[in-house]
């Protein structure tokens, strides 16, 4: 868990310190207050671009002196990341005060999110699925953003030079490119389908209660019954008159049922996919915990708003039994009775004090 969270410069934060005395952190204000940038900042403790997918030049404060920092404590370590002024579209990491890779903070913190804009996670396109089932799979598996870094320079590489049409390509730095990708592409595809086998199991065992239980499953990509070393020297030209890799694991997709209905989760109601987002979060919180001994930290926003309350007393009850810190969002803070013991926030104009 955090036990101390600083922004500085961070969004419409100047300077905040959040000092958690609870696993329940509870985040109220008004909208634009700043609440989803703190729940921002602790996304971006792990690898990638946090809960938004901004750059780093949109995340340093406006009118500040440029770049940002962050920073936290887990275990007692304190990590860390931002930008500073000079190189704004450069990340920084330091873990315990020395500077690291920015794949490194998985070692230390898991994060998952559940946000408004993912709300048509299931109606948008594969690529959104994908990075959601990677953001799991993360957290289970800190070596998985190794090899997804890997694979996507080596496939970039790999397009630049089929891109170059008017020149004979260099078969050995093509040849050797594509044994990086299947190389990284298998470790790919085993983590997530190993993910989405346990995440099943999980899910079975749990009972329907409030929330619609959802089956689980990954597509195969086109070509995906042969080798992908043989498929993409195969595919050369095909893809580069695409100008794109057309068989990998980056073209898989998640697949999301509603079990009870036997329905495609892009064919349910709004309200059901919420539902089938929310059994897959807990299921998941509760596999992390169990299979690496730290449960996720949860970032839930405004989440509780769109439940009536009993769903959201049931849903208060399944967190506090994923054993994660929880930091929550919300308009009201009548939004959030029931839980018992929190670290209750307001927040803004880009200021945080307790009440």
């Amino acid at each position: 868990m955090l036990a101390r969270l600083t922004l500085r410069d961070f969004r419409n934060h100047e300077d905040a310190l959040i000092v958690p005395r609870a696993r329940f952190v509870l985040l109220t204000g008004e909208n634009g207050a700043g609440k989803t940038n703190i729940l921002e900042a602790i996304s971006l403790l792990t690898p990638g671009r946090g809960l938004r997918g901004a750059t780093l030049s949109q995340m340093a404060r406006q009118g500040g002196p440029g770049g940002f920092g962050l920073a936290a404590q887990v275990d007692g370590v304190t990590i860390g990341t931002g930008a500073d002024a000079e190189t704004p579209d450069r990340r920084q990491v330091r873990i315990g005060g020395v500077a690291h890779a920015a794949s490194a903070l998985a070692d230390y913190l898991s994060v998952i999110w559940l946000t408004p804009a993912m709300d048509r996670l299931f109606m948008d396109s594969a690529g959104d699925r994908r990075r959601f089932l990677d953001r799991l799979t993360l957290a289970l598996l800190p070596s998985h953003a190794v090899h997804s870094t890997r694979y996507e320079a080596a496939m970039r590489a790999r397009n630049k030079l089929l891109a170059e049409r008017e020149r004979a390509w260099d078969e050995a730095w093509l040849g050797a490119l594509e044994a990086q990708m299947a190389e990284h592409g298998a470790a790919i595809h085993t983590a997530r389908a190993g993910l989405v086998a346990r995440l099943g199991d999980a899910l079975a065992a749990q009972s329907e209660g409030p929330f619609a239980r959802p089956a689980l499953a990954l597509s195969e990509w086109e070509g995906a019954e042969k080798p992908l070393e043989q498929a993409l020297c195969e595919g050369r030209r095909r893809d580069a008159a695409a100008g794109r890799t057309l068989a990998g694991p980056h073209r898989s997709d998640l697949q999301v049922m509603h079990q009870a209905k036997g329905q495609a989760a892009a064919l349910c109601s709004t309200g059901e996919q919420k539902a089938l987002l929310l059994s897959i979060l807990l299921a998941h919180a509760a596999l992390v915990g169990a299979e690496r001994g730290q449960a996720p930290v949860l970032l839930l926003d405004e989440v509780a708003a769109h439940l009536d309350p009993a769903r959201r007393l049931a849903l208060f009850a399944r967190l506090e039994a994923t054993g994660s810190q929880i930091w929550m969002t919300g308009t009201e803070a009548a939004l959030f009775e029931g839980i018992m013991e929190a670290t209750r926030l307001r927040v803004a104009e880009g200021r945080v004090w307790e009440g």
